[in-house]
């Protein structure tokens, strides 16, 4: 149990004697003059110095949150604000996002971070009000337009220990943008104010040491080829001794006509390595022509969460060494953020990948035509084809001892537009599936509470508060059709959701999707299955199946 995780008693107390608007003296306050405190549990650390260093990013120094001195570099206000002038003038998406919002409140009961803590600045429409009021009082024009209606703030160091606070309480999960009627994008708000925050040195550890990881060694975790290799060695020999079938992934192999990229999570961490176990065997079943890279190991990017240019550099990997192998196109493992940026960002930003064809199926000759651009294709829609083409021999009697719920991931589900496929596999390969309630899946999908790159121990507080409405909803099918298994599409969510479940609903485990496959399939030559890709006996199978033809 870590330690920065508070008692559940305690949460719910602290929730009920928050300071609100609704409570008290502060019902005759300013918003602004509701108070926040950085304390253990809610925030995540600094980044450390070397890190800074590496990356070439500004202000390296040893500090931390809780200081009263920030070791702000001189002129740090002249800095922001001008990154600020930069910014609006090159995005116009900015401008329009900082102009148009007539506060009428729609989103407000939308964040899961409000919904969890109470705290009104977590309200989209304040949190971004944190930039608006700054923006006001610092642009002539603006201030003298809008003053004498609107507030306006000069930025001192507590609004920016507010910015620090609140920017990185905001997942960047679009759920607000669904019920603007405006159509702002609070995401793009806080991807702005972070990109700004670190040209002042005012960043997170637990989002640059990947992104440094990442530039050096192509992963996350800054592992080297040899020991990627070694890992998903070790799983192949997992693999064997299960089923007893022998799969045979390739590395950095030229030629070949599909490159597979996937989270450096789904390699090393658990509960992934099970979802990349999935993926070897249905590679193996349909007798795919594909490699893997340990140069572009990793389809994640934390840059996404730390500037644009740092998002182009590290998403550009997948695109060289697609073109260093000489494949035909490339086919994504199960993620969030990688797709988010994927399908939003990387034709733009890094293409056109004139030296890819547009992605076939070579098994069932579908082209996938909204990849045409892009290249790539969800390993989600690649599956879902395979099972509506009959091309997968499947088992769901294999997956009977879970009974399973499905958790919209924001990126793929908001930023993709993916709602179908992944249940239209679920329901073929396993035979309990229950929907939490309509308002917290699909386009209205709950966050995990943990994106965006606040998935810190040190933050677990703050985390539990901000998975509350997800881990709520999962609540309802427990107690409703006693669901026991959480499965998800999105690497975060699977690191993130499972000290979510266990403390609030204990019991439930999460799945990626595709070691849900791997557990149907059956594979040539495989031995007598009686356990799933965790070793956990499979229900019934010893007495229902003989062995398989």
């Amino acid at each position: 149990m870590s330690k920065y995780l508070p008692k559940q008693a305690d949460l719910i107390k602290e929730f009920e004697e928050k300071p609100s608007p609704l409570k008290g003296d502060y019902a005759d306050r300013e918003w602004w003059e509701m108070p926040y405190e950085f304390r253990e549990g809610n925030f995540c650390f600094p980044a450390k110095p070397e890190v800074i260093e590496e990356l070439g990013f500004p202000n390296p120094r040893k500090w931390a949150v809780t200081d009263d001195d920030w070791k702000l570099p001189d002129g740090w206000q002249k800095t922001l604000m001008d990154g600020m002038r930069e910014r609006i003038k090159k995005y116009r998406s900015l401008k329009l996002y900082l102009d148009s919002c007539v506060r009428c409140g729609a989103c407000a009961d939308k964040c899961h971070f409000f919904l969890g803590t109470g705290d009104p600045k977590n309200m989209p429409v304040l949190r971004a009000e944190l930039v608006r009021s700054v923006y006001r009082g610092d642009f002539p024009m603006v201030e003298k337009i809008l003053k004498g209606f609107a507030g306006s703030r000069k930025l001192t160091t507590e609004v920016l220990k507010e910015w620090f606070m609140y920017f990185y309480q905001c997942t960047e999960c679009r759920r607000c943008s669904v019920f603007c009627p405006m159509g702002i994008d609070t995401a793009e708000i806080t991807i702005m104010v972070r990109e700004i925050l670190q040209l002042i040195g005012l960043n997170n550890n637990w989002i640059l040491a990947p992104v440094a990881n990442c530039n050096r060694t192509g992963n996350h975790l800054g592992i080297e080829p040899h020991t990627f290799v070694q890992n998903i060695e070790s799983l192949v020999d997992d693999i064997e001794e299960l089923t007893g079938v022998t799969v045979n992934p390739t590395f950095n192999r030229k030629g070949a006509e599909i490159l597979f990229i996937t989270p450096s999570g789904d390699v090393f961490g658990d509960p992934g390595v099970y979802t990349m176990m999935g993926y070897l065997l249905l590679f193996e079943h349909i007798g795919l022509d594909y490699t893997i890279s340990t140069y572009a190991s990793e389809g994640g990017n934390f840059g996404f969460f730390t500037s644009n240019d740092m998002m182009k550099k590290l998403n550009a990997k997948m695109y060289h060494e697609a073109e260093r192998l000489g494949v035909k196109w490339i086919l994504g493992g199960e993620c969030g953020h990688m797709w988010r940026v994927v399908h939003q960002y990387m034709s733009t930003m890094n293409g056109p990948a004139d030296f890819l064809q547009e992605p076939v199926s070579p098994v069932t000759g579908t082209k996938f035509a909204n990849a045409k651009v892009t290249k790539m294709v969800h390993i989600a829609e690649f599956t879902a084809d395979l099972i509506h083409h009959n091309k997968l021999k499947l088992d769901p009697k294999r997956n009977d001892h879970l009974r399973t719920t499905f958790h919209d991931s924001c990126n793929v589900a908001r930023g993709m537009g993916m709602f179908e496929e992944p249940r239209y596999i679920l329901n073929k390969v396993c035979n309990s599936f229950h929907e939490m309630p309509e308002n917290t899946i699909r386009e209205q999908t709950f966050c995990c509470g943990s994106g965006s790159g606040i998935n810190a121990e040190e933050n677990m507080a703050m985390r539990m508060k901000g998975g509350f409405p997800r881990a709520n909803a999962v609540r309802h099918v427990r107690e409703k059709h006693k669901v026991d298994s959480l499965v998800t599409i999105c690497a975060i969510d699977r690191a993130s959701l499972p000290p979510l479940m266990r403390y609030w609903n204990p019991g439930v485990s999460v799945y990626g999707l595709h070691e849900l496959v791997g557990n149907a399939l059956v594979m040539e030559g495989e031995k007598k299955r009686t356990e799933d890709l965790r070793e956990n006996p499979m229900t019934g199978i010893e007495e229902k199946e003989g062995d398989v033809d």
